[in-house]
């Protein structure tokens, strides 16, 4: 018996025939074709098994403004509606690298089936979008791109899952959700037909943090496990020391009179800095205000309220008496205030509150500068050695975040002006995906017959790859965009049978003749299962 699995996340310049136009009759395919294929961006994953389809996110590339910034869906199918190949969608988490292709995926290129989501991510995926849309159209006047009442047309589509929940997509699908920490929200999807699974982890993390806990799934043993490889090669050291020496950064360059700029996405990382950062401030009575993009605090408060489940055990018990996410000396950004010249002096951060916005720290989003409001900000303050820049999670290749933490300092920006880079630049990993040692945990935890890694580095998966294949005996698989692997599986299937009948069975069985080297089977008590 065979098991189809086709994985896909097709590059726009790789043309392929339509994978699923070969699937009947033949064995078990893999292909890479739109994203996530050695690559961190635009995770766009097509599975097929026991002859059903299923998508697996559908996201953008942050490194892309031109048609590579979504996946070519004609990798599904070039003739034909795409409801009529696709069973179901499935939205890990509300990142845009893996929800923000959705509505142009429905609504633009035409799927109007099920789309399967948790209820954070229900919630917060539109508002993510929208901000998406009116940074692309509003801000840079781009064509071609979902408006938004698309957006809520394509919000009307998805059904909400909750933890743990075997959902039947029909009479032989199903998927079930697990915890997987990262982000609020996200989770790990495991998708069953029979007794044939693909466990697809979306980003996850397997270290506790200061509100979300840690990534977990039971030993469901799938014949597939998609992972994320982000972090293939990196253990990271101890979590107190990258919070002592990123406090340590932040109030040296506030202390000096600099402005510090921590460039992050509206949920997620900024929620755990801020409770970092919120701390630091009261125990030490530090004066000078943090800010934070307009509106983001608020809509992030009102769904951390909404969501506290999602949260980690801290956070649940102690809400009651106090809400972590109500902050005192985190204000909202106005746009003016980045032109503010900020407290040049160390007067301004303790003591008397000076007149006029004291602008020394900003969280401001996106997370990678390659666009909006923390882009704008990094412009002005770029140039003076006084001010700092901190890289708190990854930053995917093309990116301005990307170019800076390789180490350059002439940036060519719009309209081919050139920015020089004098401000100090760090990076220190709070980013929410697991390492090597986490991705490791949790193949261990799962116990596949297979690994494909996906959403990483070509080189850094490599190295994974050897480990996963040395350390646990299983195939491991890491197929660039437009390549394709095949898998075979030989599924058991048990049957019941009692005790006394087996029994009776035997007792009138002849013995098998030795020479055809069968054995009696022996009799002992107990259940038995016949293979």
């Amino acid at each position: 018996m065979l098991l189809s699995h086709v994985v896909h996340t097709a590059a726009t310049e790789v043309c392929f025939p339509s994978p699923l136009s070969v699937l009947q009759g033949e064995g078990p395919r893999a292909s890479c074709g739109a994203g996530a294929g050695q690559d961190v961006g635009r995770s766009c994953i097509l599975v097929s098994i026991g002859g059903k389809n299923v998508m697996l996110d559908c996201g953008m590339h942050m490194g892309f403004s031109d048609d590579r910034r979504f996946p070519d869906f004609s990798y599904i199918t070039r003739n034909g509606r795409l409801t009529d190949f696709l069973d179901c969608v499935i939205i890990s988490h509300f990142h845009l690298d893996h929800c923000g292709a959705l509505p142009y995926f429905s609504e633009m290129v035409g799927y109007d089936g099920p789309i399967y989501m948790t209820q954070p991510t229900q919630a917060i995926c539109p508002i993510l979008l929208e901000d998406y849309r009116k940074i692309a159209v509003d801000k840079k006047g781009e064509a071609n791109f979902f408006t938004s009442q698309m957006i809520k047309d394509c919000m009307k589509k998805v059904v909400a899952v909750h933890l743990h929940q075997t959902v039947q997509v029909d009479d032989e699908l199903e998927i079930k959700a697990y915890y997987a920490g990262h982000v609020l929200g996200a989770a790990m999807f495991q998708i069953k037909v029979g007794s044939e699974s693909v466990v697809y982890t979306g980003d996850y993390n397997m270290t506790p943090d200061r509100h979300l806990g840690a990534a977990w799934i039971d030993k469901c043993r799938p014949n597939l496990l998609i992972t994320e490889s982000t972090y293939a090669t990196t253990i990271r050291d101890s979590k107190r020391c990258r919070e002592r020496d990123f406090l340590k950064k932040v109030h040296e360059t506030v202390e000096r009179g600099g402005k510090v700029l921590i460039p992050v996405f509206a949920l997620g990382r900024a929620q755990e800095l801020c409770i970092l950062l919120e701390t630091f401030w009261e125990r030490m009575d530090l004066k000078a205000p943090i800010y934070f993009s307009t509106g983001l605090t608020e809509k992030a408060n009102h769904y951390y309220k909404l969501f506290i489940p999602w949260t980690n055990q801290k956070i649940r018990k102690t809400f009651v008496q106090r809400n972590m996410f109500e902050f005192k000396h985190i204000k909202a950004f106005d746009r003016a205030f980045a032109d503010s010249p900020g407290p040049m002096v160390r007067s301004g951060l303790r003591g008397p509150a000076r007149l006029g916005p004291c602008l020394q720290v900003v969280f401001a989003t996106p997370g990678m500068l390659h666009a909006g409001q923390s882009l704008q900000i990094f412009r002005k303050w770029a140039g003076s050695e006084r001010n700092m820049v901190i890289m708190p999670g990854y930053c995917v290749q093309g990116t301005v975040g990307h170019k800076i933490l390789s180490g350059q300092r002439k940036l060519e920006m719009e309209g081919r002006q050139v920015l020089e880079v004098k401000m100090q630049v760090e990076y220190m990993s709070f980013s929410a995906h697991a390492d090597a040692k986490g991705i490791m945990q949790l193949v261990g935890q799962a116990e596949p017959e297979n690994v494909l890694l996906v959403h990483g580095e070509a080189k850094k998966m490599e190295f994974l790859k050897q480990k996963i294949e040395q350390e646990f005996r299983v195939s491991c698989y890491m197929p660039a965009n437009g390549e394709t692997v095949t898998l075979s599986t030989s599924p058991s299937i048990p049957v019941g049978i009692s005790l006394g009948l087996l029994k009776r069975e035997m007792a009138q069985a002849p013995p098998a003749p030795a020479s055809q080297g069968y054995s009696r089977m022996p009799r002992s008590p107990g259940s038995c299962t016949a293979p």
